[in-house]
């Protein structure tokens, strides 16, 4: 009865949702188009406020409720600067689907949630295919000042789907000729050389890769003969970044559930929260700006619950949302998220402790984290005169003692600490 009765809610919902959109898309087209831009080190910025992203592929689907009965995107706009992709597939990009898109960044604007474009028809265009670029011209003319906006959706793996990249240019260069406020994202498969990548970043704005370890085996995701490990996030991070170059903004796209644990003869597993927490700030800390989490929509990942509503609340509420709450742009980590990177020389006396440094206002960041590898008691130096202990932030009452420009810490494999040091006066 749950499940038919949730159902009877979301096809009424759509329906009257369709009928009245209609007559508000003359107030939402007339408010203010995001203007988001990336900064010469990478970082987001939208309508001049520092950013940090987080995304699903995909959301909740359009009208559905969440448990806690808000709107699913309402319920998902509580952690942060949220969006979520919206795809066509290929051939089936029309006026059914048009609609579709105009109703979801209706509905996206009201509950102040962001949309992310995708159309896979019109993304690799040859030259000679005209009535495919006429379209696109008009979809980005239609839809570039939408308040409801992002980004715009490159084509999904082109090098592991031996698209070339210059079938990619059209598509680039349209977007950009016509819309100067909304940047192009395109993700990568967790394949290929960091040569094989580098030629395809002329042909976005923000690179990322998927890559989801938590798997039985684990590590399925991976290209044969590479990190299989949580720390392969990290990994494909610094690969992505590398093929990026200097000049683009680097996003990973992180695990919620996958093909590969839900494929016949497959185990289904989840990532735990000291899993997941891990992969966010392995991704974070080699340089991730934006954070995009998959799998929310894949029904065979759902239980019951998740049936009735239509996502994947059951992992949210569980496992992600503890994690994006340390992210959440209220919190005391958030500054550090979207300050640049420090030129501090803080070092870690062991190589299987990654970190970040990062300076804002009255205080200075150290974010680390410690590969797979036994629980040892490491040091940091380089930290400047005058500061002379610090906190960790979601450990408290936890903190450290500095010494000239030195403390200690205790890490066992896949934990994560949180540095917060009050800067000294000048």
């Amino acid at each position: 009865m749950l499940n038919r009765r949730s159902t009877n809610r979301r096809v009424l919902f759509r329906h009257v949702y369709c009928q009245a959109f209609f007559l508000t898309a003359v107030t939402a087209f007339a408010q203010d188009v995001q203007h988001v831009r990336l900064t010469a080190d990478g970082r987001f910025t939208v309508d001049g406020a520092a950013t940090f992203p987080i995304g699903y592929t995909s959301g909740p689907v359009l009208g559905s409720m969440s448990p806690a009965h808000n709107t699913g995107l309402a319920e998902l706009k509580k952690e942060g600067y949220v969006f979520q992709l919206w795809y066509c597939p290929p051939r089936q990009w029309g006026p059914e689907r048009e609609s579709y898109l105009d109703a979801l960044l209706q509905h996206s604007l009201e509950q102040g949630t962001r949309v992310v474009i995708s159309i896979h028809d019109l993304q690799a265009i040859k030259p000679a295919e005209t009535a495919k670029i006429a379209e696109l011209r008009r979809v980005v003319t239609k839809y570039r000042n939408h308040p409801s906006l992002l980004f715009w959706k490159g084509q999904d793996e082109p090098e592991w789907g031996k698209i070339p990249p210059e079938d990619l240019r059209i598509y680039y260069e349209t977007i950009h000729a016509l819309d100067p406020n909304h940047p192009i994202w395109m993700t990568q498969a967790p394949r290929g050389t960091i040569d094989a990548l580098k030629p395809y970043s002329r042909f976005y704005d923000i690179g990322a890769i998927d890559i989801y370890p938590v798997s039985y085996p684990p590590g399925i995701h991976s290209e044969k003969g590479h990190n299989t490990e949580l720390s392969s996030v990290g990994d494909y991070t610094q690969v992505i970044r590398t093929a990026n170059g200097p000049n683009k903004t680097t996003m990973m796209v992180l695990q919620i559930c996958w093909s590969g644990v839900t494929k016949p003869g497959k185990t289904l597993r989840f990532p735990t929260f000291f899993e997941e927490r891990y992969m966010t700030y392995e991704a974070i800390i080699n340089g991730a700006r934006g954070l995009v989490f998959f799998g929310g929509n894949v029904r065979a990942c759902w239980n019951d619950q998740d049936t009735a509503y239509g996502w994947n609340w059951s992992f949210y509420n569980r496992a992600l949302r503890p994690v994006l709450d340390e992210l959440r742009p209220e919190g005391p980590l958030f500054p550090a998220l979207v300050s640049p990177d420090s030129k501090l020389p803080v070092h870690v006396d062991v190589k299987d402790v990654e970190h970040v440094v990062r300076e804002s206002g009255d205080y200075l960041y150290v974010l680390a984290a410690r590969r797979e590898s036994a629980t040892s008691e490491v040091k940091f130096t380089g930290l400047p005169p005058g500061v002379t202990d610090g906190t960790l932030l979601y450990e408290e009452p936890r903190a450290v003692k500095v010494t000239d420009g030195a403390f200690t810490d205790w890490f066992g494999p896949h934990e994560v600490h949180l540095y917060r040091f009050r800067r000294p006066l000048k």
